[in-house]
Parts: C-alpha cells; sequence; structure tokens
C-alpha cells in the first residue's frame, strides 16, 4: 500500500473530518502526484498542493512550497530530536498520543518561561533537564 493509498483510506475512515472541513488543502510532496488520486481528493473538495514535476506546468500556490516545508522540517527536527518522540514509550495509539502531548505542552511551557524571563535561546530545554 503506497501514501497516497494510505491516505485515501484513511479520509474514507473517517469522511465526517473532510465533511466538516470544505475546502481543505494538502500539502505534499511529489510522491502524491496522480490524476486519479487529485481527482479523488477534487471529489471529496480537497485542494492538493505539491510540487509539479519537470514536464509539468508550474502548479498553483507551488512557490509557498519552499517555506512551508521548511516549517515542517523544523517542527519534525524538535519532536524527534529535542523532545525524543522517536522513543516514546507509547504501546497503544493513546498512550503515544498522551506522551507527545506531554512532551509539546512541556516545549511550550519552556518556551513561554524562557520569553518571560529574558533567556537569550528560546526553544531549549537544557534547565529543566534532570
Amino acid at each position: 500500500m503506497d501514501e497516497r493509498e494510505v491516505l485515501q483510506a484513511m479520509l474514507d475512515l473517517d469522511a465526517g473530518l473532510v465533511a466538516v472541513r470544505p475546502g481543505l488543502l494538502l500539502i505534499a510532496d511529489k510522491g502524491f502526484a496522480s490524476k486519479e488520486f487529485e481527482n479523488d481528493l477534487a471529489m471529496r473538495e480537497i485542494e492538493l498542493l505539491r510540487p509539479s514535476f519537470k514536464r509539468e506546468k508550474k502548479r498553483r500556490g507551488e512557490g509557498l512550497l519552499k517555506s512551508v516545508r521548511q516549517l515542517i522540517e523544523s517542527a519534525n527536527d524538535t519532536l524527534k530530536g529535542q523532545l525524543d518522540l522517536e522513543q516514546h514509550g507509547g504501546r497503544t495509539a493513546e498512550g503515544v498520543a498522551v506522551r507527545v502531548a506531554q512532551r509539546v505542552l512541556a516545549l511550550a511551557a519552556a518556551i513561554w518561561r524562557n520569553h518571560k524571563t529574558g533567556q537569550p535561546v528560546m526553544r531549549s530545554l537544557i534547565a529543566f533537564d534532570h
């Protein structure tokens, strides 16, 4: 099963997720390129924003992808690196969700505290690592 099929299965499983959010914008990489896939998304009223191939004309909104990708990569790097989410220890989906939420909230609290106390590095958890 490729990533397009996984996403389609997720959308089929929770159709209400899309129904209450008309006009969703899905940001993806070139791996999601497929006329059939894009037609399926269009029927669900989801717009796909992805990079174009060399043989394609430039796609609408493509110029935004570089900055969005940098934001996503930065967030992923923080989640995987600083918050150690690859070794979360959760055994169920609920356990994983709780551990992720705990770590993200801890980082948010540290950023808030560092901001309020004038610390030079806002995203650092070093002061809290005991």
